[in-house]
């Protein structure tokens, strides 16, 4: 368990990638201090947030006396490591090559395609209204889900969670995807495996307690 307050969170209520590092940590019991920063009116952008991270982007993890830490799988691997318990990945390496390769689908392959910043560019230099932005996300979202769901689906790996009875990093990206697409209406393709598994991570406290609906500045 850690007792040192000793991290800041620099996120936004509705981001997938802030509500992953968000359930590590309360998982982890690791206290924080989370720091809104506001997508919706560009405060990413301002010269004191692009100070901590150039890429305007959150989450961005502040631990005191170091530079900070930014993309969510790095920041989530990076917890793990250092606060051990409970674990995040499995021991053995096939295993934990297949939880990696389950949050990739999720946060390397689905998210960055229906993130803010895409579809902002999307509808101010794409020319797309917002059914077309709304379609897009929607397509982008079933096919991420659907390719998750025939990974998992039938796989003697699958158990209760993603990769046996253990919450993983896979449970959590694809909870994040899940969580942020209920929340704005979006509609998901039929995944029973997928929906089962998320059914029962939102059961948890960590996962409950990190909703994006929960947290300071939700407008939802």
């Amino acid at each position: 368990m850690a007792n040192d307050p000793t991290f800041q969170l620099y996120g936004y209520w509705g981001s997938m990638a802030t509500y992953r590092v968000r359930v590590a940590l309360i998982l982890k019991n690791i206290p924080v201090n989370e720091i809104p920063i506001n997508l919706g009116t560009d405060e990413q952008l301002t010269p004191t947030f692009l100070s901590v991270n150039p890429e305007a982007a959150v989450p961005a993890l502040i631990e005191m006396g170091q530079p900070p830490i930014t993309q969510s799988i790095a920041i989530l691997e990076y917890l793990d490591e250092r606060y051990p318990e409970p674990p995040l990945l499995p021991k053995d390496l096939r295993g934990r090559a297949r939880v990696r390769s389950l949050a990739a689908l999720i946060a390397s392959d689905t998210h960055p395609l229906i993130a803010p910043r895409v579809r902002k560019y999307l509808t101010t230099r794409g020319a797309f209204d917002d059914a077309a932005s709304r379609d897009w996300t929607s397509h982008w979202l079933c096919r991420g889900l659907t390719a998750m769901e025939a990974r998992l689906a039938g796989d003697p790996n699958t158990g209760i969670f993603c990769h046996g009875d253990q919450v993983t990093i896979a449970d959590v990206c694809l909870t994040s995807l899940l969580v942020i697409a209920k929340l704005f209406k979006f509609e998901s393709p039929n995944a029973p495996t997928v929906n089962r598994i998320v059914a029962r991570c939102e059961l948890l406290e960590a996962f409950a307690r990190a909703n994006p609906k929960h947290q300071a500045g939700a407008t939802i």
